[in-house]
């Protein structure tokens, strides 16, 4: 009979056990990214804050004014056709009355104050009716008023009940600045061109009084930490060079007091150091004396700097070479960030513009004209991007080139061409100089073909002098050597 052999307990680990080496990650256990949440900063509603920030930092100010600075630098070309003379009176009362500084001035207290309004100045009319172009009198548009949105209430009991792009925001505004010589007008909606600097959802908006939010908001803390650390290297600066002197018994000297002749010797000894330590000098000290130059470095903290910077640039969605006026390091020229940033502008342009614009120039045509802009009255952005003259050049060529083989080939008349000439001269640079008399005494009729040209009746020998007069002749209005008289000089 055979023994049994002993068996040695194995002792299995409950569930407990395994939890206590479970790596506790993600943001639903309980570890330091499980804590980390997003909270309001509530940075729009501190007025005064952001004030302060834009006054005393060159960053925030760079941040808020760069995009509006860029969405009105240019301007825009009229490229409608008008009467005789009306495109430069319009773009000189344009100038005159600064609309260009108002839209960027609105613009920019919008993206510092997340909300600003331009009004209409219109002599004579009522601000709490609907503004109504046709009732406009001659000459009574007075240019545009900024405000920003602590200078007027936005009334969120009445809402625009029409449907279209202003349904459901505030119908009227009142104006609560009064001591700087505003009355306090009740506003009716369609008499401003509101801007906002960041667009809420509707329950955030509801929570900022109908307004946007500040555009330094979301990047507070970047700045915050950009100016911080820029200050802090600043202070290191003044410690790169640290300089020690060890003295023996300096403790008992100190204890005898300012009076005592040991102290004012030791002072005097410091003082003949401070004044001899130059490029030829020399530093006397005891044998017991010890001097020592403590230097720092500054490795990395460039790093730090540009990591920063670049939060901060794509925080305000604007590139570096543009927000610091840097120009970019190694092989890079700084131009594909540049085109995409002009495209963005571009789009802002669009979206945010031309509705405004568009409303301006109904009402200066009418107080200018007593008469309603035109219908088919169309503008377009001039391009921020400066193209080199050879590009352009090259541009020009082609586009000329194309323009006489349309017109050649019948696709186009010469009044067509012309016209197409004068609209893209602010991207070719030719054509400018056609003017719309020009345009109007060009043909607008389809040259002839060459079969036409082929079936015109010559004249024969035999039919003598009678039948010269139904011969096609080298002047004549259909001669292929005169249809193309108005473009034949480009080629």
């Amino acid at each position: 009979m055979s023994e049994t052999q002993p068996v040695e307990s194995i002792s299995i680990p409950t569930n407990d056990s395994y939890e206590n080496f479970t790596a506790r990650l993600g943001l639903n256990e309980s570890n330091q990214s499980g804590a980390s949440t997003y909270k309001n900063n509530w940075t729009s509603r501190n007025r005064l804050l952001v004030e302060q920030a834009y006054r005393s930092s060159w960053l925030v100010g760079a941040g808020v004014d760069a995009i509006p600075d860029d969405m009105t630098r240019k301007g825009i070309t009229i490229t409608s056709k008008l009467e005789d003379g009306r495109k430069n009176e319009l773009d000189s009362a344009w100038d005159e009355m600064g609309i260009w500084e108002a839209f960027n001035d609105t613009l920019k207290w919008a993206n510092l104050y997340g909300g600003a309004v331009g009004v209409i100045l219109i002599d004579g009319q009522n601000y709490s009716k609907p503004l109504r172009v046709e009732a406009i009198g001659k000459d009574s548009f007075k240019g545009i008023m900024v405000m920003d949105r602590w200078m007027l209430n936005a009334m969120t009991g009445q809402r625009v009940k029409e449907l279209g792009p202003d349904f459901g925001m505030p119908e009227f505004y009142n104006v609560v600045t009064s001591a700087t010589g505003i009355p306090p007008w009740k506003i009716h909606h369609s008499r401003l061109m509101r801007f906002d600097g960041v667009k809420l959802p509707y329950q955030q908006r509801i929570t900022e009084n109908d307004w946007g939010m500040s555009v330094i908001e979301r990047c507070f803390d970047r700045l915050l930490a950009f100016d911080s650390t820029t200050t802090g290297v600043a202070q290191l600066v003044y410690k790169a060079h640290l300089r020690t002197y060890s003295i023996e018994g300096l403790r008992s000297l100190l204890a005898m007091g300012k009076d005592n002749p040991a102290f004012k010797g030791l002072m005097a000894h410091m003082d003949m150091i401070r004044q001899y330590q130059s490029n030829e000098g020399m530093t006397l000290m005891d044998a017991k004396d010890k001097f020592e130059a403590h230097s720092f470095a500054f490795a990395g903290l460039s790093d730090v700097l540009a990591q920063f910077s670049q939060q901060v640039a794509g925080a305000f969605d604007i590139p570096l070479v543009r927000l610091f006026r840097q120009s970019p390091a190694g092989f890079s020229t700084g131009d594909a960030d540049l085109a995409n940033y002009y495209d963005t502008v571009s789009t802002r342009q669009e979206r945010k513009l031309r509705r405004p614009i568009r409303k301006v120039f109904e009402v200066m045509h009418m107080s200018m004209y007593s008469q309603p802009l035109p219908d088919d009255f169309s503008f377009e952005f001039n391009e921020l991007w400066q193209t080199p003259d050879s590009e352009r050049a090259d541009t020009a060529t082609k586009v000329v080139a194309a323009t006489v083989q349309a017109v050649d080939a019948g696709l186009m008349t010469e009044k067509a061409g012309a016209q197409h000439l004068q609209e893209t001269a602010r991207v070719t640079g030719i054509g400018a100089t056609i003017s719309d008399e020009d345009i109007d005494n060009a043909s607008d009729l389809p040259p002839p073909s060459e079969k036409d040209l082929d079936n015109v009746e010559t004249t024969k020998p035999e039919e003598g002098r009678a039948a010269t007069k139904n011969a096609a002749t080298t002047d004549s209005p259909g001669s292929r050597s005169n249809r193309r008289g108005f473009l034949r000089w480009f080629k």
